[in-house]
């Protein structure tokens, strides 16, 4: 019960959002931003990832990060990694500077719940055309936990990575990077998995979807999560929580998405035309689902 009194305390003192049938949003998580070398997961969906988000900027979408963003176990510089991938921090630049961009934090960039280091600078970049340091998410707050609350119904979805119910990336952090950094890095050179690695290992995959499941059925909450890389999209009748998968997924990166009153799980991957053409496309793996219906289930169904 201590890992779910853990993630409730993060869902009652969550900055809340306030949502309507109208709203557009896309939620996406642990694309594990690397520094451009061999270990770094992001690198071959990085154009799949640029597409699709220039595609929700266009369309008004607010993009939350639900943790895992950047692989801070594994590379010490922040700064390496927006150079890295300049192109597509600018971009996500550009949702912040709309207001339509929040960030969540999780075991991988766990740093980032240090608001000074954050505000001192901790997304900047070095510009060589501009000769200067670029601000591009100044004075951002990196959440534990969001929630969004409907303006009409009050009814509310909790945002959250989910490394919250996984001892070892929680409470022993620490630990878990140390290894990462100085033991299971060398080894994956040589083809050696991460046995603790919650994306790696079907147990823990499975053993973070029950708990976090469990929290829902306590708390009577819609949830959605990232942390276990796999996606989860329930039915109307079964306990509403959710997972986005991950960004580093060999055939592409996957999503969801709360559109006009709905949700989505989706995907984008690279596709191949008759004539040889190579092409981004968006694929809908789960959905449209009316949130209505989720959110008159937990009414009807868990609350008697």
């Amino acid at each position: 019960m201590k890992k779910l009194d853990r993630v409730s305390k993060v869902f009652h003192s969550a900055k809340e959002i306030p949502f309507d049938d109208s709203s557009r949003f896309i939620l996406m998580s642990d694309c594990h931003r690397g520094n451009g070398d061999w270990a770094d997961t992001f690198s071959k969906n990085q154009n799949i990832y640029y597409a699709a988000l220039t595609h929700y900027f266009k369309e008004n979408y607010t993009y939350i990060e639900l943790g895992d963003g950047d692989e801070l176990w594994q590379n010490r510089k922040l700064s390496e990694i927006i150079q890295e991938h300049s192109d597509v921090f600018r971009l996500v630049s550009e949702f912040f500077k709309e207001g339509r961009l929040y960030f969540i934090f999780g075991n991988h960039d766990i740093v980032k719940q240090n608001i000074k280091l954050t505000q001192k600078g901790l997304y900047q970049y070095f510009s060589e055309e501009m000769k200067k340091d670029i601000n591009l998410f100044e004075n951002i707050q990196v959440h534990e936990g969001l929630v969004l609350k409907h303006s009409v119904t009050e009814d509310k979805i909790f945002l959250i990575h989910g490394h919250q119910v996984d001892f070892l990336n929680y409470e022993l952090w620490r630990l878990s990077r140390f290894l990462a950094r100085y033991f299971w890095r060398p080894l994956e050179a040589f083809g050696v998995n991460d046995p603790t690695r919650t994306a790696k290992n079907y147990t823990k995959k499975e053993s973070v979807a029950n708990k976090l499941t469990e929290w829902v059925i306590r708390e009577k909450n819609m949830l959605i999560a990232g942390h276990n890389h796999r996606p989860m999209f329930s039915e109307i009748d079964e306990p509403p929580y959710f997972n986005d998968g991950s960004c580093v997924h060999p055939g592409g990166i996957t999503g969801i998405e709360i559109a006009d009153g709905n949700i989505l799980l989706v995907k984008w991957s690279i596709k191949t035309k008759e004539n040889g053409i190579l092409f981004i496309k968006r694929d809908v793996l789960a959905g449209p689902r009316r949130l209505d219906d989720y959110f008159r289930n937990l009414r009807v169904v868990f609350k008697t």
